[in-house]
């Protein structure tokens, strides 16, 4: 038992001993800094120069969504060709864009259609890092591994938006971008130098058109075939109602009564949550009860959210929002490793990427109904109607992921510990 609490207490270690993982993390942290500096100076390009309220927000929603189709038509370049070599590539080339973009005068619709190809690159970028680091990272150091990746996420979406209004305020927004495109430089730098060479995961001497591939459901028939995939596949879209608080900070925000700092609060809540949560997860939960706990995770992650219905203070709400955060962020990264080890190699960046852009796809449709319903209800209905579906849709998937696990293939749990 003390040989387990030591080894849980150092896996942030283990992992950062590996060199590999460090060459991908400090890469990772450099592009989201880059990303989220670009964002604002974007924003302020765009409303500078048009003082349009419609088209800076037009601007910053193509920050987001041309992820879905790179993650869906892009992903299988990471399975078919080094992975290596494709993150390599597309940091390379959002360079490139990155830098074209900060040339003073670039038209707008030209802008955009820049925007929108950088934005696209992002999706098989994180495909293939997704799929890399189980080859880089084994056992708990892949989920310590994924927990870091979690935190520096979060912790870039926290610190991002006020340091890169900082920055921004110190430099033009077109100094912005060209940082932007600095970052990606050195991310492709720390790649090409700190990972090792191998070869692709699919070995196919003849390979079919790339778009063929997307539409040929390869990656989908991977993700449906067993039970527990589907399973867990299914935990993870739930984050399409636990995002809802995001969606409405800014209504919930005056529901309360509160200024606009409490905007700011609200989004930060559930951030701040996640790097807690997945902090004491892989620091103090047991390799054996991670993989069992999983549906259990998932509807704890709901559940708090259902009380907003209520109307709470805001210091309550926050902490409510706060606790939904620390319950799902440990469930994802645990569904993520779990399907990483469970799929063949050789469509496990198409089944990552596939994962990656529906819960992004489902996060967009949650904010637009819970939007819809809070325009007939009000936000903390809205809130609690959502959190209300997520735990009735969580309750039968739990009870089938316990299933998975008892009756479903020993990939699902360490070693021993069916019979420990």
């Amino acid at each position: 038992m003390e040989k387990g609490d030591s080894a849980r207490g150092t896996a942030f270690k283990a992992a950062f001993a590996v060199g590999e993982f460090r060459a991908l993390w400090a890469a990772e942290a450099l592009s989201q800094a880059g990303d989220q500096l670009a964002r604002v100076a974007l924003s302020v390009l765009v409303w500078e120069r048009t003082a349009s309220a419609g088209l800076t927000g037009l601007t910053y929603g193509l920050t987001y969504l041309p992820t879905l189709v790179g993650g869906t038509l892009f992903a299988g370049l990471a399975d078919r060709y080094s992975r290596r070599t494709v993150m390599i590539v597309c940091d390379l080339l959002r360079a490139a864009i990155a830098a074209l973009m900060a040339v003073p005068g670039m038209p707008l619709p030209v802008l955009a259609g820049l925007l929108v190809i950088l934005t696209m690159a992002g999706g098989p970028f994180r495909a293939a890092q997704l799929a890399l680091l189980p080859d880089v990272l084994e056992g708990d150091r892949y989920v310590a591994g994924l927990a870091v990746r979690t935190i520096t996420i979060q912790t870039a979406q926290l610190a991002g938006f006020g340091g890169g209004g900082l920055v921004i305020g110190l430099v033009t927004p077109y100094w912005g971008l060209v940082i932007d495109a600095v970052t990606f430089v050195v991310s492709a730098l720390l790649v090409s130098a700190g990972v090792r060479r191998r070869g692709p995961a699919a070995t196919e001497s003849s390979v079919k058109s790339l778009v063929a591939r997307a539409f040929s459901g390869e990656g989908v028939r991977e993700l449906w075939q067993g039970k527990g995939i589907r399973v867990l596949f299914g935990l993870k879209m739930l984050a399409g109602f636990a995002i809802a608080p995001e969606g409405l900070a800014a209504p919930l925000a005056v529901g309360l009564g509160a200024g606009s700092f409490a905007v700011g609060l609200i989004l930060a809540a559930d951030p701040i949550g996640s790097v807690i949560g997945s902090w004491i997860f892989t620091k103090w939960v047991p390799a054996r009860r991670k993989t069992r706990i999983v549906g259990i995770l998932a509807i704890a992650s709901v559940v708090p959210l259902v009380f907003v219905f209520f109307r709470p203070s805001l210091p309550v709400c926050l902490v409510l929002i706060g606790l939904s955060g620390a319950f799902a962020a440990p469930y994802h990264l645990q569904a993520v490793a779990l399907m990483a080890r469970a799929v063949p190699d050789g469509v496990r960046a198409q089944v990552m990427g596939l994962t990656s852009t529906s819960l992004v796809t489902v996060q967009g449709i949650g904010i637009m109904l819970a939007g819809g319903l809070a325009q007939l209800t009000g936000p903390f209905v809205a809130v609690g109607v959502a959190a209300t579906v997520a735990v009735v849709s969580a309750g039968p998937m739990a009870m089938a992921w316990k299933r998975a696990i008892a009756t479903g293939p020993d990939v699902w749990l360490p070693a021993g510990s069916r019979t420990g």
